[in-house]
């Protein structure tokens, strides 16, 4: 039995070597070196229906997502890296009916577009202005729309700041 773990040892040895000479970025997160900053302003909402505390919401959340996964700080003005934009869109609409006598809405759907627009003062050509429309389907019967709402908005603030992250640091 002694032999057997001697043989996995040795045979994880150039896995253990290789694993320790590189660096890996759990994000998958590539930010140069140089670039230490970053700024991020406030997000208007411009969508035709308003939710009063979306636009600190999605702020703050993408704030949150660069501070948890990047080594940048955050400063107000002047950063190597900037974002900024506006909510376009912010739409509740049912995705499923059911019922035959009385149809209704089975499942329905929470969408957040965002336009945003960001500027890489070190590397101009990895900047870029693009929208980002994430959603979330839920069901009315798990609970009113006002009981549901905090949460599902979270959920695609989530989803939104992931892609906004990736696409400005990971290239994706």
């Amino acid at each position: 039995m002694k032999c057997f773990f001697r043989k996995i040892s040795v045979s994880l040895l150039p896995l253990r070597l290789i694993a320790q000479s590189c660096s890996v970025t759990l994000s998958g997160a590539s930010i140069p070196p140089e670039m230490k900053t970053v700024s991020i302003q406030f997000f208007e909402n411009n969508a035709p229906l308003v939710v009063p505390y979306l636009s600190q919401q999605f702020t703050e959340a993408l704030k949150e997502r660069v501070r948890n996964q990047s080594r940048l700080s955050m400063i107000r003005s002047d950063a190597h890296g900037n974002f900024e934009g506006r909510i376009t869109d912010y739409s509740i609409k049912p995705v499923a009916v059911e019922g035959t006598t009385k149809p209704r809405a089975g499942l329905n759907r929470l969408t957040i577009s965002i336009n945003v627009k960001y500027t890489n003062t070190l590397k101009p050509e990895l900047s870029f202005e693009q929208l980002f429309s994430r959603y979330w389907d839920f069901d009315l019967n798990s609970g009113s729309l006002q009981a549901q709402e905090p949460e599902l908005i979270r959920k695609v603030n989530n989803m939104l700041t992931e892609d906004i992250f990736n696409r400005a640091f990971a290239n994706w």
